[in-house]
């Protein structure tokens, strides 16, 4: 079995007295990924057969939002494999779910080409929503006014609503309400939830409560997330009595059954608000709530007792979740290392970061960079670069452009210029135009200036940085700064 993460406290304390530990791993056998539509979606089951040959298992494996699923597509279609209506919509739910919108539009826009079946009002909002995911709002309202008359739905009047909130259009959001009202289209709490999503991004949260009133003045049955909009909206202002008004009536309503994630909402701003008692009673409500066999919810709960300080319940949760039969994730452990770090707890971190590396997960640096990350802002930079060798050494996985990074930046904090210099060209030797990892600008300038003021050789470093200063990471400004750095430099 794995180790249990329970002992990792007394492992520690066992190291500190001197006593070596044995602990026989045997690595469980990676399970079989499969959907089960809970929380975040993802169970393990190690005794399904293989798996049919389907469009959906061709294309989910190509999940670089570069690659254009329209070859795969015409291969399916050129063998002549039956491809049914069905099977095409779900692909595009389950891409969307995945927030893979351009692939999702992209299968969206084949199939409609294809003329493969006729797309009802419920296809079109689908696309129009994408559209606006992908390619922006005007190019949604375009494809909504090229729609016929017959097609334009509640359906699709709520998908252009839709758009507009999640550009953060105020006005137009405002306007395409009443244009809806107008014709009938706000039946549900839909609708009203989006309004009230629009006034929380906004900051406008004084708008929120008057929504759900007008919503029960207009007999639409709020639901969880109606609630749950209004709670945050007087937890963010901290008007706690008039949050524990609106939970007690949320309680009442026959149509509602608080789920986990409110009660959730609930500890969070109590703790937010210095009342801890109110917040684990809050807390344990949601755990008693929660599926037990989504991962979101275990994450979402040991954040919580994460912020309360209350490590003891970190990882009873997250023994609970083994015990529930979950493997832990590469999220899980982010989350997990992340709160660990963050009360401080470096040693257990790296513990259970070792117990990451024979888990059988995919390595993912990202995972590592948690507990490297807190070793360079504690200080402690050598040994977040004691630790990012000896990972290297053992051959779980391959340090990232970013993890040279923040080990540059542990570094250069630490005014050891030339560590952070070697750490950083590391880094940019793996840049990426467009890619996940961009450096900062203090921290290039930091090294810039300690080259030039050290009177040290530039041109490997200059080469290195020609990629990111073409990028469009870095605005005009930024750039003038650079160059004029480099430009300084004799023989340049």
């Amino acid at each position: 079995m794995l180790l249990p993460v329970k002992v990792i406290p007394s492992m520690i304390a066992a190291a500190r007295r001197g006593r070596c530990l044995s602990v026989d791993y045997r690595l469980r056998r990676v399970c079989l990924l499969t959907r089960d539509g809970n929380g975040d979606g993802r169970s393990y089951s190690s005794s399904r057969s293989a798996r049919r040959s389907t469009l959906l298992s061709a294309i989910l494996p190509m999940g670089h939002p570069s690659v254009s699923l329209v070859p795969e597509l015409e291969t399916w279609a050129k063998n002549q494999r039956k491809i049914f209506p069905g099977e095409l919509q779900d692909l595009v739910k389950e891409l969307r779910s995945r927030k893979r919108f351009k692939q999702a539009l992209e299968v969206s826009e084949w199939t409609n080409s294809k003329e493969i079946f006729r797309f009802n009002s419920g296809d079109h909002a689908i696309r129009l929503d994408l559209i606006g995911q992908v390619r922006g709002v005007e190019h949604a309202e375009s494809y909504f006014h090229s729609l016929n008359e017959e097609l334009k739905t509640q359906k699709t009047h709520g998908a252009l609503l839709n758009c507009y909130v999640r550009e953060g259009q105020i006005e137009e959001s405002l306007r395409q309400m009443e244009n809806m009202k107008a014709l009938g289209f706000v039946s549900t709490a839909l609708p009203y939830n989006n309004l009230m999503s629009l006034f929380t991004q906004s900051g406008q949260l004084d708008r929120i409560p008057p929504v759900l009133a007008e919503m029960k003045k207009n007999r639409i049955l709020p639901d969880n997330l109606s609630y749950r909009l209004c709670i945050n909206s007087y937890g963010a202002r901290n008007l706690i009595s008039k949050m524990e008004e609106t939970l007690e009536e949320m309680d009442c309503q026959p149509q509602i059954v608080i789920d986990w994630s409110t009660y959730a909402l609930v500890s969070h701003i109590y703790n937010r608000s210095g009342i801890p008692e109110k917040a684990s009673a809050a807390a344990r409500k949601s755990e008693e709530k929660m599926n037990k066999k989504a991962h979101i919810c275990y994450n979402h709960l040991i954040s919580l007792h994460g912020a309360m300080k209350n490590k003891s319940e970190m990882w009873r949760l997250w023994n609970l979740q083994e015990q529930a039969g979950l493997k832990h994730l590469n999220r899980d452990y982010t989350i997990m290392l992340g709160e660990l770090v963050k009360l401080g707890e470096l040693e257990e971190a790296e513990c259970l970061l070792k117990n990451w590396e024979i888990s059988g997960n995919t390595a993912d640096f990202r995972v590592a960079e948690v507990v490297l990350a807190g070793y360079c802002n504690s200080g402690e930079v050598e040994k977040g670069e004691k630790m990012i060798k000896d990972l290297g050494r053992r051959g779980r996985a391959v340090a990232l452009p970013s993890s040279w990074g923040i080990l540059a930046r542990g570094f250069a904090h630490e005014r050891e210029m030339n560590k952070a210099r070697s750490y950083l060209e590391e880094a940019l030797r793996g840049y990426e135009p467009g890619g996940a990892w961009r450096p900062s600008l203090r921290l290039i300038l930091s090294v810039l200036e300690w080259i030039r003021d050290s009177g040290r050789e530039i041109e490997d470093f200059a080469q290195l940085l020609k990629p990111v200063v073409a990028d469009h990471h870095f605005d005009e400004e930024s750039k003038r700064k650079i160059t004029k750095i480099l430009n300084a430099f004799p023989n340049r």
